[in-house]
């Protein structure tokens, strides 16, 4: 594991506002081009490889990875998205990988490697072919088509579904037309057909069933929380400009609508860093609880994320709507990015971690 963790600690300072500031207008300008198909996304993702940030797998200093995911939600979810699942590959290597994956890997970083995860099965699941020498099977919701080098994908399913590390740079095997949402547009999300992969160019993460453990698994949606409270956060932001170019943000109502969901929004915002560092190597929670919190606090940051929504559609009104509209662009891509899947799944876990036991609520603190 020596190389992924010297990409861990090539850098743990914080960034500066200046930084973060920087990265953020430069992913901004570049959204609504992007949702058009006028720029393609792989130049932001660039903006955030020239800021060393494709080293950071979210495990190092959680806190400031948060602060990162928040920040380019806000400006420019689709990237947020992209960027989440490259960190995530650089996880699952990390946690489940041997030493030849961690070199493998971290040689394909140094190349330029940008990471996906693909897990999402079309009507035939990716899995080995009878004779074990290629793979069958095609991905549905596979994001970053063109953009993606490599991508760690779900083989077989269930309890013992096992990972791998496969080159998806092959265009005549990707299908972006299919992809036909309201919002995140510019990821040039889409099917990928596994068809006839050799296993011999498959890189192996973990044994069967390793992809599964916690906190690895729902521990890790912290990142998804914070990129979901991060565009609430931009969206609220975008309406309070164009209120304030109107000279209508000073009205009581306005006020009162954003603030009542930003309050809150601020709140999950730190409930989603405690989930952080509660699934870090260095956390003191028991793994199912680390998860339990890291599901809490994407359960609250959708709530929050809807409550936004609603909030700016009232604030704005009917211009929220025309073609053009950031606050609108915002809202799609958001809603759209909220459902994820397993919403009831992590309900129920967190209200088994809450209440299972005598006292449990206070050991999540």
């Amino acid at each position: 594991m020596a190389r992924l963790q010297k990409l861990r600690s090539s850098s743990v300072i914080a960034d500066s506002d200046d930084e973060l500031d920087s990265i953020a207008e430069s992913l901004a300008a570049a959204a609504e081009a992007e949702e058009v198909g006028s720029a393609d996304i792989a130049a932001s993702v660039d903006v955030l490889r020239r800021s060393g940030w494709m080293t950071d797998d979210g495990a190092t200093v959680p806190d400031r990875t948060v602060r990162r995911l928040c920040r380019v939600g806000a400006a420019n979810l689709p990237v947020g998205r992209l960027w989440e699942g490259h960190m995530n590959a650089l996880y699952l290597a990390q946690v489940h990988g041997n030493l030849q994956t961690a070199t493998r890997v971290g040689e394909l970083v140094d190349g330029g490697a940008f990471f996906g995860v693909w897990g999402a099965d079309g009507d035939q699941a990716v899995e080995p072919s009878l004779d074990g020498k290629s793979l069958i099977g095609h991905k549905n919701f596979a994001s970053g088509l063109g953009t993606v080098t490599h991508s760690v994908v779900t083989v077989s399913s269930g309890p013992r579904v096992r990972l791998a590390l496969v080159g998806v740079r092959d265009a005549a095997r990707a299908d972006a037309s299919v992809w036909q949402m309201q919002g995140m547009r510019a990821t040039a999300s889409g099917r990928y057909d596994f068809d006839g992969i050799s296993t011999d160019d498959i890189l192996w993460i973990g044994k069967p069933g390793d992809y599964l453990t916690e906190p690895h698994f729902v521990g890790g949606v912290w990142r998804i929380a914070a990129l979901q409270i991060g565009a609430a956060l931009g969206l609220l932001d975008a309406a309070a400009n164009s209120l304030r170019a109107r000279d209508r943000l000073d009205a009581p109502a306005q006020l009162s609508r954003l603030s009542t969901v930003a309050i809150r929004a601020l709140a999950a915002a730190a409930l989603t860093t405690r989930a952080a560092q509660a699934s870090a190597p260095a956390g003191t929670h028991a793994p199912s609880d680390a998860a339990a919190m890291a599901a809490a606090a994407r359960l609250m940051t959708e709530e929050v994320a809807l409550d936004a929504i609603r909030a700016v559609e009232q604030c704005i009104g009917l211009s929220h709507f025309e073609d053009g509209s950031t606050t609108g662009r915002k809202a799609r891509d958001l809603a759209v990015y909220l459902r994820q899947a397993a919403r009831d799944a992590f309900q129920t876990r967190v209200g088994g971690a809450c209440f299972a036991r005598e006292g449990a609520l206070w050991t999540l603190l």
